[in-house]
């Protein structure tokens, strides 16, 4: 890529989770070129202004998802887009199209997967052509469960022990709110997919993401909603109860999408889930199942019905985007997750990622600043892959290089 004038432009700035990574960019952006992105240049001005000293002769620029002409400017100016401007299935995809075409690499939140497909569709060989990579997910969706699966990967890999198999990630503890921006998102993915089969279809589908659907091994069913005792994912959760992740729907896709990136380099045979842990109480069982259940009643019933509900109603009981805790409230969240799975050879691993900070929002802003800095800055640690890309098949290796400097903890363990 030629010189650009800016190594990062953060765009959506001035949102709840943009000013939490622009204040994250300004602590740990070391000497990187950095530009601060929205649609009102007088609160850009006010968002810089509280950064401190580091951030003073940060530019602004002033571009809205409305005028692809602005995105298409500000793409041409930089190496890398972060964006927090969600909705993204509302407002996303002009922002991919600039992106795409100056060979602009990008990273963003979102959790929308028929977002993610549409971009796919439209922008993945455009993006080859051009060396852009596209890198969606780079928040508490999906950053954990694509790296944690990545380095039980690197590590059987370095250890001899072939590929991996049944692979369960379990979230082990978290603490912290639901952002605006994900419910809005939420909202999104349900009104679309009640109001178009075919986006039903794309939710339904284990391998929606895959580069290539006849490509992928039939393994059956793949639940992304279960209720599990723990000693059926691995011996060391005897005793737990587990019931669906809320997000399991659009992280178990991103994951499968990077082994089918990677060349299957996790394995022909490889499945993935994700489970909850609600304890070991005598009333956890029932905890997971009504868990579990609920989960599966918003999945079914919304994914045809949604489209029905009174759409102002929804919107004025549901956090607004661009609101959020209070620092205290965020300082005080944090998440724990473990990561299982038993190779080729019967090697058994844990990779367990831990953060502190509440996952939507502090961490998440970490995460996604971290992921803009590995694509600016450690460019000969990323990988060869260019187009729609996923965390883990796009940097794989510079994120976990990166993560103990950014106070985020991922360790693997060998079980036997």
């Amino acid at each position: 890529m030629t010189q650009r004038e800016f190594d990062i432009v953060l765009y959506g700035a001035t949102g709840f989770v943009g000013k939490l990574t622009a204040h994250y960019l300004a602590t740990a952006g070391g000497d990187a070129r950095i530009a601060l992105a929205g649609r009102s240049q007088e609160k850009l001005l006010a968002v810089r202004e509280q950064l401190g000293d580091n951030a003073a002769s940060w530019q602004l620029i002033t571009a809205d998802a409305s005028d692809p002409s602005s995105l298409n400017a500000m793409a041409a100016r930089t190496q890398v887009v972060v964006t927090t401007v969600g909705p993204y299935t509302k407002y996303g995809l002009p922002l991919v199209a600039a992106c795409a075409a100056a060979g602009t690499d990008y990273a963003d939140l979102t959790g929308e997967v028929n977002f993610i497909r549409d971009s796919i569709d439209e922008y993945h060989k455009q993006a080859i052509d051009t060396g852009a990579r596209i890198v969606h997910s780079c928040g508490f969706d999906s950053v954990p469960s694509d790296l944690t699966v990545f380095a039980l990967y690197r590590r059987a890999e370095q250890d001899g022990e072939g590929q991996l198999g049944d692979t369960n990630l379990v979230v082990r503890s978290f603490a912290g709110g639901v952002s605006g921006g994900t419910v809005a998102s939420m909202m999104e993915v349900l009104n679309a997919a009640s109001s178009d089969p075919e986006a039903r279809r794309v939710m339904t589908d284990p391998y929606t993401l895959s580069p290539d659907r006849a490509a992928e091994p039939e393994l059956g069913a793949q639940r992304d909603i279960r209720w599990r005792r723990g000693r059926e994912i691995a011996p060391e959760l005897d005793g737990y109860w587990t019931g669906a992740f809320v997000m399991a729907a659009a992280n178990t896709r991103i994951v499968r999408r990077s082994n089918a990136l990677l060349d299957y380099a996790y394995g022909r045979r490889f499945e993935y889930a994700e489970q909850m842990s609600v304890g070991k109480s005598i009333a956890a069982p029932v905890a997971a199942a009504m868990m579990t259940g609920g989960n599966a009643a918003v999945m079914a019933v919304g994914s045809r019905l949604f489209n029905r509900l009174p759409r102002k109603v929804l919107e004025r009981i549901a956090p607004k985007p661009g609101t959020g805790p209070s620092e205290r409230t965020q300082e005080k969240g944090h998440y724990t997750v473990e990561t299982y799975t038993t190779t080729t050879t019967g090697a058994r691993y844990r990779a367990v990622m831990s953060q502190q900070g509440d996952p939507g929002y502090k961490a998440t802003s970490v995460l996604l600043g971290e992921c803009g800095l590995a694509l600016a800055l450690d460019r000969d640690k990323l990988s060869d892959l260019h187009g729609v890309l996923t965390p883990a098949a796009a940097m794989g290796d510079a994120l976990m290089a990166r993560f103990p400097g950014a106070g985020v903890k991922l360790e693997t363990t060998r079980l036997n």
